[in-house]
């Protein structure tokens, strides 16, 4: 497979990088894993004054009607960079409103999501329904024109620096339903869970939160259809080749700083990466063919995620595999590699790709 960005594209990627360097004053170099909130949605503010935050998006609705490969142009870089993560609400959120929405719902809600002023928390996970959303159990109980929301979420991103949940929840009888619920609404509390990276996801309890019917997506048991659809189309966006390519280049300066290229075994391990970081490359590639080629993409983007989490574990963890406890155990190879246990989670667990793998390009296990 061949592929190459248009010129347009190529210009836009300078673009992109000129913001960055004359920016990066203005942020903590490791931006990108400090989370949504604070300095990073000031960023998404910038991102959002230039529409870069709804290149993809229709026109109608503020957009450019960009390709894929547009979009992905921007994240790669802001990723090679450290800078910040692709924004959930303008990604996920606004997608699936301007899809499946009400026209009042579009109009209320793409205004701000697109000048990075309104931010989504993804309201997944639970405590016994990690990776596995078919277990979800928070209940949303029809009471007049809304719900009545009971449940908790687990490991929520960005919850405490959000302003809405989009929430998976069951409604009774007809399944699986998708609401935006207010996280200022009376009855929710956020509670924070520390991890090993230094990063924070949360604890949200939702205590018979009532949350309008106009705040619902699509109808009552649609949910399913509607989370797989967005996932498959932003899991490209989850691990960025621009990501690993950084950490690599790292690695390789590292290396050089600390003499392991005189160890012949050493000088194998790092070409073998090598060779992994081309891969998640092209994985990255095939994806934004597939979906550029009108298919949803959910067997090269699962691909693409798996690559990606497994080549950064790789590079994070060849401080530890030569021996260089100094270089391993302080400063940013200890962090990335703590990072990399968070990544082989983040948007789906390597076995969760595997298995989309095993559906979707294998046809194992039939289909949900």
């Amino acid at each position: 497979m061949r592929w190459a960005f248009t010129g347009d594209q190529e210009r836009l990627r300078d673009e992109v990088r000129v913001f960055l360097a004359e920016h990066a004053h203005r942020r903590d170099p490791m931006q990108y894993f400090h989370g949504r909130g604070g300095a990073s949605r000031e960023l998404y503010r910038e991102l959002g004054r230039r529409g870069w935050l709804r290149l993809a998006w229709p026109r109608e609705w503020g957009g450019q009607d960009a390709r894929p490969s547009t979009e992905f142009i921007v994240w790669d870089e802001m990723a090679y960079a450290r800078a910040v993560r692709p924004d959930l609400a303008a990604g996920i959120v606004a997608k699936t409103i301007i899809g499946h929405g009400t026209d009042a719902q579009r109009a209320r809600f793409l205004p701000g999501i697109g000048l990075g002023e309104i931010s989504f928390a993804l309201g997944y996970s639970e405590p016994e329904a990690g990776s596995d959303l078919a277990g979800v159990r928070t209940r949303a109980v029809p009471d007049g024109d809304g719900y009545r929301v009971t449940g908790e979420k687990r490991w929520t991103s960005d919850a405490h620096n959000s302003d809405y949940l989009w929430l998976l929840c069951r409604t009774p009888e007809s399944g699986h339903t998708l609401l935006m619920l207010d996280l200022t609404a009376p009855g929710v509390q956020i509670l924070p869970i520390h991890t090993i990276d230094g990063h924070r996801l949360n604890e949200v309890s939702l205590d018979d939160v009532y949350v309008p019917q106009e705040n619902r997506i699509g109808a009552e048991g649609e949910a399913w259809r509607l989370i797989r659809a967005a996932l498959a189309v932003e899991r490209h966006l989850m691990v960025l080749p621009g990501r690993v390519r950084r950490d690599f280049e790292d690695l390789l300066r590292l290396s050089a700083e600390r003499g392991w290229s005189a160890d012949a075994r050493t000088r194998a391990d790092i070409a073998d990466i090598a060779l992994d970081v081309a891969e998640v490359e092209v994985a990255a590639m095939s994806t934004l063919a597939a979906l550029e080629a009108g298919h949803d993409g959910a067997a090269q983007a699962a691909r693409a995620k798996l690559l990606g989490s497994r080549t950064l574990q790789r590079i994070a963890r060849l401080p530890f595999d030569v021996g260089d406890a100094g270089a391993a155990r302080t400063g940013t190879p200890s962090f990335l590699w703590h990072e990399t246990f968070m990544e082989t989670i983040a948007g789906g667990t390597s076995e969760i790709m595997l298995g989309v793998l095993a559906r979707e390009a294998l046809g194992l296990g039939g289909r949900r």
